[in-house]
């Protein structure tokens, strides 16, 4: 019999761009916070997804036996040959030159199984059907788009084709790389998750697109301070055009324009703040200071 550990059913993919050099995993299931458990990674080291009757040192230690040089296939042999409970995992691994494997053991609930390609594997377990991470594979392969954007593709092409056999419940997304800006810690690009939800790849996919509202917003406030202000509105602006009722990206618009001496603006930035929440004018006068009181 396996160790006492989680049963965490699910399809999961790790992957590499090799344009930016990003790592990501992506996974769902029909298993409340998966990523809490399945989803590893670490800027330019690697990516790993650990599964079905999880071992959650596989993602840790298989980490740490890349970044000291071993292959992917090395690691995978590494991290089971040791574990009694092999027979009941699941694994899939990638390094930061795109090199991937995966390993389903033999005693896994069916169906699973992966499918390993170019930058990227993917790989499930009590599936609806081998056409899961097939779909997933196919998914990434063609979408055109960032790393994020490929990665749900592939759990939308997967639930396309059955995903989990027993439902959904959970989601996550997880992006490392080398920060292009100095604001933000750590290499943790994108980390997301869905704890328990109807439709956890919708509730992925909102989510992300408000990080990249707050990401545009921080960027904006980096560009500023380096004495770019036309780029800086055009980009808090870029920001609400992906969310036009964020009430923080028009703050943000608001002061921007204050210190550029732009009193007009500000006031119909903020006045457009307040509209959408309007506990946002106690914030803003504290912002402001002494600056004339909002109508």
């Amino acid at each position: 019999m396996p160790e006492p550990n989680h049963l965490i059913s699910t399809f999961s993919i790790v992957a590499f761009d090799s344009k930016t050099k990003n790592l990501g995993v992506a996974v769902q299931s029909r298993y409340f916070s998966v990523g809490t458990a399945v989803p590893w990674a670490q800027a330019e080291v690697g990516a790993i997804a650990t599964q079905s009757f999880v071992n959650v040192s596989y993602g840790p230690r298989g980490l740490r036996l890349l970044k000291k040089g071993l292959t992917v296939n090395e690691v995978i042999e590494k991290l089971t040959s040791k574990d009694k409970s092999r027979d009941y995992r699941q694994l899939g691994i990638i390094d930061a030159k795109g090199n991937a494997a995966a390993y389903t053991g033999t005693k896994c609930l069916k169906w699973a199984g992966s499918k390993t390609g170019k930058n990227y594997t993917a790989q499930g377990n009590i599936l609806a059907n081998e056409k899961v991470v097939q779909k997933m594979g196919k998914k990434f392969e063609t979408t055109k788009s960032d790393l994020s954007d490929r990665l749900i593709a592939a759990l939308e092409g997967g639930q396309e084709a059955g995903g989990d056999a027993r439902g959904r419940q959970s989601a996550a997304l997880l992006v490392v790389g080398e920060r292009k800006s100095k604001s933000g810690y750590g290499d943790r690009l994108i980390d997301l998750r869905v704890e328990d939800h109807t439709e956890p790849i919708a509730e992925l996919k909102r989510l992300l697109q408000l990080h990249r509202v707050y990401s545009l917003v921080d960027e904006a406030e980096e560009i500023f301070t380096q004495g770019n202000h036309k780029k800086a509105i055009a980009t808090i602006k870029k920001a609400i055009e992906l969310n036009p009722n964020s009430d923080d990206a028009y703050v943000d618009l608001g002061m921007t324009y204050t210190k550029m001496g732009k009193t007009q603006e500000a006031r119909k930035a903020f006045n457009k703040a307040t509209s959408l929440n309007p506990n946002m004018k106690t914030v803003i006068s504290q912002l402001t200071k002494r600056n004339q009181p909002l109508e």
